[in-house]
């Protein structure tokens, strides 16, 4: 019998106002598996993840976490839920008037209710794992490059250690080789502590890289699941045009004039 998955998708749909979001989505992520989402902007990636994480609710379909339809359970259920999820933001979304470490240990403290001692120190030995030193823990966030900034992200989403991480364009506004820093340490991070993940991206090579399966979004569907391996040979006019960034294509801009 095989496992489960650890999330579980179906037919998820969402509007706003006259303006469908998501058509029907269906999706299953298994246990420590990486799956990335790619689309062009404003295709709603970022309004699943908000559905997945309870910042909005799906207006019909099924988000089950673990068997659990997370839009039937009570609030105090929800919040044990979320405890299990970690999130990279794509801007970071560090507190200014907090130092380093405390913007690591944010959701230890505040979340989990932690001893301020205690949380230090793991957000610490935590901004180890994604490559900066304990003194960087007392600087603000406003002395760091924007690299160190989403090291800094990365830090706080897995210092809990969740069971599931979210990344939100992980790589967006990096230079090359610090977008591939910071995708070996999402590689590193995942596969050492056992996390599943569920990305957005529109950058390619970080998607090639990062996942173990790779599916679109357009129009509010995915119109291809896949291995990371097959997505430059998916037979898919919409993918191959995306993956390569390319002008001509079924895919239109929609531009006003």
């Amino acid at each position: 019998m095989s496992a489960p998955p650890k999330i579980h998708i179906e037919n998820v749909c969402k509007s706003f106002g006259p303006k469908d979001v998501l058509t029907g989505i269906d999706l299953d992520v298994m246990q420590g598996e990486s799956v990335v989402i790619i689309g062009g902007s404003g295709t709603g990636k970022s309004v699943l993840l908000k559905c997945i994480l309870g910042i909005l609710t799906a207006d019909s379909g099924i988000i089950e976490v673990e068997g659990q339809d997370v839009n039937r359970l009570t609030a105090n259920d929800r919040d044990d839920v979320n405890r299990k999820f970690g999130m990279l933001f794509q801007s970071a979304a560090l507190f200014d008037s907090l130092p380093v470490w405390e913007n690591v240990a944010f959701g230890l403290m505040q979340g989990r209710h932690m001893g301020r001692d205690e949380a230090k120190a793991k957000a610490l030995e935590t901004l180890g794992q994604v490559g900066l030193a304990k003194e960087v823990g007392e600087l603000s966030p406003a002395e760091l490059s924007g690299g160190m900034q989403k090291r800094v992200g990365l830090a706080r989403a897995i210092a809990g250690s969740p069971e599931v991480v979210f990344f939100d364009e992980p790589t967006t506004g990096l230079d090359p080789i610090m977008a591939d820093v910071i995708n070996d340490l999402i590689i590193t991070c995942v596969k050492d502590q056992g996390i599943t993940a569920l990305s957005i991206t529109h950058d390619m090579a970080s998607a090639r890289k990062i996942s173990d399966r790779i599916a679109m979004l357009h129009h509010g569907k995915l119109i291809w699941i896949g291995s990371a391996g097959d997505v430059d040979s998916s037979g898919n006019g919409f993918v191959d045009q995306f993956v390569n960034g390319r002008a001509e294509g079924p895919i239109k801009m929609e531009l006003r004039r």
